[in-house]
This record gives C-alpha cells, sequence and structure tokens, in this order.
C-alpha cells in the first residue's frame, strides 16, 4: 500500500507477462500494469493537459484531486508517471533524459512529453508537495540519463565481439564434412585393412608384422579424428549458443531502430508545428513583458504605498503625542478652573467683607458726623458763653 494504492500480484491468471491491480481508494476500478512495474512515489493532484488547439489554455482531466504516481521498471530500466481517474489513465508519461518539469507557481508545476504530444499540469494542495514532486522528478531524471547511458555502453561492447567473431567464422567456416570427415575419409580407415587381405590371393603376401603396422596406424588416425570430431562438434555448439545471442541482440536493436523511427516521425511532426510554437512563444513573450511592466507598476505603487504607511506611522505617532499633551492640558485646566472656582468663592468672601466694611465705616461716619455736630454746638455754646461773661 503506498500513497493511497493497492498493488497485489494475481498468480491466477493466465495474462503473460504476471501483472499488478492498481486500485484506488476512493473508486473501485481497476487498472493493470505489468509485474515489473512497482510504485515507487505517489502523491495527489489535480491533473490538466494543454489545450491541442489552441496551445494556451489548460483543460482539467480530472474532475478532483487524483493519485499520481512514479513507477520504475527494472526489466527495461524505466521510469514512468501514471495516474488513474477510475479505470481511465489521464496520465502515461515515459520520463526522459530531455524532459524538464517547471514550477510555473507556488502549487502548480508542468513537463512536455514528446511522445504524447501533449503539456501535463499538476495543481498540488501546497507548495511543499510540489517542490517534492519536482525533486523526484529531478533524482529519476537523472537516473533514466545514467541508464540510457549504460545501455548505449553495453551496446557497443557487445557489437564489437560478434563483429571479431564473425570474421573468425569466415575464415574457418563449420561444415558437416568438416566435423564428421569426408566420405573417403570415413571409409578408408575401415575399407583399407579388410581389402589388403582380400588382395593377398592373387598378389604376394606381405609379412604379418607390416599388416600389424597398417592397422595400427588406421586405428591412431581413426582416434585423432574422433577427437577432432568432438572438438569440433563442441565449437558448433558454442556457434549456435553466440548465433542465438545475437539474435537477440539484433531482435533489440531492431526494437530500438524502430523506437528511434518513431521518434523521428514524432520529431517531423513537431517540426511542423514550429511556426504555431514560435508565435505562441511570441505571444508568451509578449505576455511575460506585459507582466513585467506590471509587476514593476505594482512594485512602484507597493514604494509608495510604504511611504504613506511611513508617513502614517509618523502621524499617528504625532497624534498619540498631541493626545497625550491635551489629556495634560485638560488635566492642567481642570486644576486650574478649580483654582478659579476657589479664587472666586474667596473674592466672594472678600467683597462681603468690602460691603460690611463699608457699611460699618459709612455707620462711623455717620456717628463722627454728629459727634462734629455736637462739638460745633458746644463750641459755638462756649463762645456765645465767653462772649457773654
Amino acid at each position: 500500500m503506498q500513497g493511497g494504492e493497492l498493488v497485489i500480484r494475481l498468480p491466477g491468471r493466465t495474462r503473460s507477462p504476471e501483472t499488478t491491480i492498481l486500485r484506488h481508494k476512493e473508486v473501485h476500478h481497476f487498472f493493470f500494469l505489468p509485474f515489473r512495474e512497482q510504485p515507487i512515489y505517489s502523491t495527489r493532484a489535480h491533473v490538466f493537459q494543454i489545450d491541442p488547439n489552441t496551445k494556451k489554455n489548460w483543460v482539467p482531466t480530472s474532475k478532483h484531486a487524483v493519485t499520481v504516481s512514479y513507477f520504475y521498471d527494472s526489466t527495461r530500466n524505466v521510469y514512468r508517471i501514471i495516474s488513474l481517474d477510475g479505470s481511465k489513465a489521464i496520465i502515461n508519461s515515459t520520463i526522459t533524459p530531455n524532459m524538464t518539469f517547471t514550477k510555473t507557481s507556488q502549487k502548480f508545476g508542468q513537463w512536455a512529453d514528446s511522445r504524447a504530444n501533449t503539456v501535463y499540469g499538476l495543481g498540488f494542495s501546497s507548495e511543499h508537495h510540489l517542490v517534492k514532486f519536482a525533486d523526484k522528478f529531478a533524482e529519476f531524471k537523472e537516473a533514466a540519463r545514467l541508464a540510457k547511458e549504460k545501455s548505449q555502453e553495453k551496446m557497443e561492447l557487445t557489437s564489437t565481439p560478434s563483429q571479431e567473431s564473425g570474421a573468425g567464422e569466415i575464415q574457418s567456416p563449420l561444415t558437416p564434412e568438416s566435423i564428421n570427415g569426408t566420405d573417403d575419409e570415413r571409409v578408408t580407415p575401415d575399407a583399407t585393412p579388410n581389402s589388403e587381405p582380400r588382395t593377398e590371393p592373387t598378389q604376394n603376401a606381405l609379412p604379418f608384422s607390416h599388416s600389424s603396422t597398417i592397422t595400427k596406424h588406421w586405428e591412431a588416425e581413426l582416434a585423432a579424428l574422433k577427437s577432432n570430431n568432438a572438438k569440433l562438434t563442441a565449437a558448433l555448439l558454442e556457434s549456435t549458443a553466440n548465433v542465438k545471442q545475437w539474435k537477440q541482440q539484433l531482435a533489440a536493436y531492431q526494437e530500438e531502430a524502430e523506437r528511434l523511427h518513431k521518434r523521428v516521425t514524432e520529431l517531423e511532426c513537431m517540426s511542423g508545428q514550429t511556426n504555431v510554437i514560435k508565435s505562441h512563444k511570441t505571444e508568451l513573450n509578449h505576455t511575460i513583458e506585459e507582466l513585467e511592466s506590471t509587476l514593476k507598476t505594482k512594485e512602484e505603487e507597493m514604494e509608495r504605498l510604504k511611504e504613506e504607511v511611513e508617513n502614517a506611522n509618523q502621524l499617528q505617532a504625532q497624534r498619540d503625542s498631541l493626545a497625550q499633551k491635551l489629556q495634560e492640558t485638560e488635566t492642567r485646566n481642570k486644576e486650574l478652573e478649580e483654582q478659579l472656582t476657589e479664587v472666586e468663592h474667596r473674592l466672594e468672601a472678600s467683597q462681603l467683607e468690602q460691603e460690611a466694611f463699608r457699611k460699618n465705616l459709612k455707620t462711623l461716619l455717620e456717628i463722627l458726623d454728629g459727634k462734629i455736630f455736637e462739638l460745633t454746638e458746644l463750641r459755638d455754646n462756649l463762645a456765645k458763653l465767653i462772649e457773654c461773661s
């Protein structure tokens, strides 16, 4: 179980090669994959494809977030990106060394697949998932590049010995006659020893010792021929095994040639779309320039807003200072008002005291005037008395 996917092996199926089943938790549909491919990393994302008509707009291929997995084929040493929406494979992309995964925003990334002749886009729930998916893409892309280089080196090494052994075959070809001997060589060892005694009654008989020497000679020749026959048979078997190996290599080369031919065809198809891609690139450049201009304007506006915010902060500080001073002034004003009220009370009391003092003074003046009038009358009377006396 990896990334919400269940991978099981079906031993009872007659499908060849053995297969695995990929099943999502949300939907109970099945998608058969070769057993040699295993998921090595899974995540969830919204899947998009570029509009094949406009080559500009994104077309969603899934209504909701689906599981997107990296698969590794250990037999072919190939990495693939696969995603299913129900029983439909919406992504089936083989990673090649010339692919590039581009992060276009904090939560969106894309890559172009020339074999599928489309551009895939993935929308993630967070930037962390996007960064991890991009890191895995770069890692598997590098692994695909190293695997391709090793495969090319292996092809070069295997092609060199096959050519040398082929040249050796031309110089010393193996034929049935060279393995089993010619008809004359096969008959001679048996016929010659028997032919000599048959001719003895009509010719002079050879000594018995000479006939025994000839027989030993032919027996030695026969043993040498059998030894050569065994060696040649072993060489033939080895050559047959080499021929099988060369046939397998030839089949692999033919398969690679077919793949390269398809690739050339795809590139030719892509070259026909060069003008469309160039126009699309020009439009993208114009759009980028407009976006850069807009971004520059926004940056200037942001700088202006920053200055205004700084000025507002200064004004706020001044306002706080003035508010504090105003509060202090109001407190001082209240104190002065209280002092003024107290002075007014004192002034009223002083005025009352002055009024009372005036009244008392007026009374004293009236009394003084009466006393002065009485003294004047007393003087006048005294004066009259003096005059009369």
